[in-house]
């Protein structure tokens, strides 16, 4: 029987993950942390669904790791997500206490299941220079010149993707690939799904609710404090969206509508991502929004 040392709540946005992993962690006394690429961000807390009121249940604060850890202008990328992870469940570990892995980035969560070692490559600013204006035609003949164990497990179906992979094969040419000191994750993994018209009513509802409820407000407020409003877009969805509002570029209905079809694909692409993820090996217990905690308890105990 597999024995499990951590615990792993997924699925799309608006389906319910922090509600559950935060009533799973009250019951077994776990801390949770948090995989979500803009949680990480001081500021970014409406719009980025952070939803700290959840961590509170019957007066007792659930502890939480890697929300509000680095500023808005910061450029957050993949590697220091990974070493800010392994710190905190390193920590979480040795208080004897057991992680919960919350959140819907995939990204994030395949780099620490598999221990992306190359993450730790560096970020060649002048290689992405002479990369940035070329067709995606000529970057995949530019990466298929390299010859590298990265590259048959490379991610080239975007311009963006292929020059990060390009900037690795070129490194690892001249360089080994840096350490990274993984711990070993034995993930017990749920993904919460529902059909699709169900998925479509919750992010709907949710974004109607937060955009009456200070989503708005609270991007005002970071332009007021100095943000610039090219990195609040560059931070995407709801932040693109209500800066390019807030700038009288788009009116509130074009605003709504737009946000509302980019957070459906979003939602979409997490599935295919996920899916993607068990097509490879992961195996992932799919279960409703309102699936019982003590299942959950039951079969990681």
């Amino acid at each position: 029987m597999q024995k499990y040392n951590c615990i792993i709540i997924t699925g799309t946005t608006a389906s319910g993950k922090t509600k559950l992993a935060c009533q799973l962690a009250y019951e077994i006394g776990a801390e949770i942390i948090s995989v979500d690429s803009r949680q990480v961000y001081k500021g970014l807390n409406i719009g980025a669904g952070k939803d700290l009121d959840e961590y509170v249940i019957n007066g007792k604060s659930i502890p939480y790791h890697l929300i509000d850890i680095a500023d808005i202008q910061e450029n957050f990328h993949l590697q220091k997500f990974i070493t800010h992870f392994i710190e905190a469940y390193n920590s979480i570990v040795e208080r004897n206490k057991t992680a919960i892995i919350c959140g819907g980035t995939g990204l994030y969560l395949d780099a620490i299941i598999k221990q992306h070692r190359y993450a730790a490559v560096p970020v060649d600013d002048n290689l992405r220079t002479k990369l940035i204006a070329l067709p995606h035609d000529e970057l995949l003949k530019i990466f298929n010149s390299y010859q590298t164990d990265f590259s048959p497990m490379a991610d080239t179906t975007s311009s963006k993707r292929l020059i990060r992979a390009i900037e690795i094969c070129e490194y690892l040419t001249h360089h080994e690939v840096p350490k990274t000191n993984f711990p070993e994750l034995h993930p017990l993994i749920y993904c919460i799904q529902s059909d699709r018209e169900g998925r479509r009513k919750r992010i709907s509802e949710r974004l109607k609710f937060r955009l009456e409820n200070g989503m708005i407000a609270e991007v005002e407020m970071l332009i007021k404090s100095g943000y610039l409003a090219d990195r609040l877009q560059f931070l995407g969805l709801e932040y693109n969206y209500i800066t390019q509002y807030v700038l009288g570029k788009i009116n509130y209905d074009e605003m709504h509508k737009e946000l509302e079809t980019a957070i459906h694909q979003f939602a979409k692409r997490q599935m295919t991502w996920f899916r993607k993820m068990e097509r490879e090996g992961q195996k992932i217990n799919w279960i409703a929004h309102d699936y019982p905690v003590q299942h959950i308890i039951e079969a990681f105990i």
